[in-house]
């Protein structure tokens, strides 16, 4: 499980710009799990995604 200060660092991240189509309000009401998915979804093609230093 991921901790709880990288979700908040998501949390905060997309609520400041959320994706095309969602409010930050969604995004405040999400669950932790649906945020992740939500975050590995935008990122699963990114090349280096993996070496992000959160």
């Amino acid at each position: 499980m991921a901790s709880k200060e990288l979700i908040a660092k998501l949390r905060e991240k997309y609520i400041q710009n959320p994706p095309e189509g969602m409010s930050a309000n969604e995004i405040r009401e999400m669950d932790d799990e649906d945020l992740l998915d939500m975050d590995y979804f935008m990122h699963e093609d990114d090349e280096f995604f993996d070496e992000v230093d959160w």
